[in-house]
């Protein structure tokens, strides 16, 4: 990726009004572009907040038509392209396609932060103008981007019923859901279940606290890679909706993780019947936060998933005791 070295920009302060003109022209196109890339991502899922971000971007459009018709006037038909990684201190916008798995409410928050950079932009500009009628211009576009939160929420009002913004929090919710908690869960449940014979069995064939740990740690860590990566590799989220395979590789493998590594931990304690105590105890914690995870995301009833999971760790934990006692 290119970007423009620092000592290539000019500084604000050195702008002439043509130039900050030109540079609002090309700021309001950009801005006006990526609500556009916003509308057009989210339409499929939530079609309401794309219809409020596109009339944003007409907004946008008004904005940058005034200051072409003020730049004609001055300055005549040749407008030069200014970016603003021409400019030291200008924010600059990250481009579309680097972000490519923005939420709904990180969108609606990246809109907010953009209204009111330019509001600042334009103050700014306003301050170094010395034409009156420019001056007005950049007055009022910066009243306007500061009054555009209150437009927000009257396009909101508008465009996302009561209805819309809550058919759009389910369909959030479920992605949430699809993404972190659905790999997540099934990585703390493997992490947490599977570990349990080799590492009991380890503690119960040695008496050895440190050995234990080893063992714990060696399964817990590698679980957690196999299950990632799987994760990862199977489904790439396009036909699933499923959401990005990095993320829900990354929920997979640290939730297998940890699940092995709570009951493994105890084990760095040297005297073992305590570690080997404490190391139950957590296991008691582990399998009934897996419960409640089932219970308050996958509406699993309780009943039910108390006896998948407590029951079906039970009877492995007992496995590991028996084989490494026998």
């Amino acid at each position: 990726m290119f970007s423009t070295p620092l000592f290539h920009r000019r500084r604000f302060a050195d702008l002439s009004e043509q130039e900050i003109l030109a540079l609002a022209i090309s700021a309001e196109e950009d801005d006006a572009r990526i609500y556009r890339s916003f509308a057009q991502r989210l339409r499929p899922d939530y079609p309401a907040t794309a219809t409020m971000l596109e009339s944003m971007a007409a907004e946008e459009d008004l904005h940058r038509q005034r200051l072409i018709d003020l730049f004609t006037a001055r300055f005549g038909t040749t407008i030069p392209l200014i970016r603003r990684e021409y400019v030291a201190g200008a924010q600059v916008r990250r481009p579309i396609w680097l972000q490519p798995e923005l939420g709904l409410d990180a969108i609606r928050a990246e809109a907010a932060a953009m209204e009111k950079a330019a509001e600042d932009f334009y103050l700014r500009a306003a301050r170094q103008s010395s034409d009156a009628a420019t001056r007005k211009l950049l007055g009022d576009l910066a009243a306007a981007e500061a009054g555009h939160e209150q437009l927000a929420e009257g396009l909101e009002a508008a465009h996302l019923s009561d209805s819309a913004r809550n058919a759009e929090d389910l369909t959030a919710k479920r992605q949430f859901i699809l993404t972190w908690v659905q790999p997540g869960l099934a990585g703390l449940m493997d992490g947490s279940v599977s570990t349990l014979a080799p590492i009991f069995a380890t503690a119960f064939a040695t008496h050895d606290s440190w050995t234990t740990f080893l063992v714990g740690l060696a399964a817990s860590v590698g679980a957690g890679i196999s299950m990632g990566f799987t994760e990862a590799a199977h489904d790439d989220g396009v036909i699933s909706g499923r959401g990005s395979p990095w993320k829900r590789g990354l929920a997979s493998g640290v939730m297998t993780t940890l699940g092995g590594l709570g009951h493994a931990l105890p084990y760095l304690i040297a005297d073992f019947w305590t570690a080997t105590s404490i190391a139950i105890a957590v296991v008691f914690i582990e399998l009934w936060a897996i419960v409640w995870i089932q219970n308050r995301y996958m509406e699993t009833p309780f009943l039910r998933a108390t006896l998948q999971v407590v029951l079906g760790g039970a009877l492995v934990f007992a496995a590991g005791a028996l084989i490494g006692g026998g």
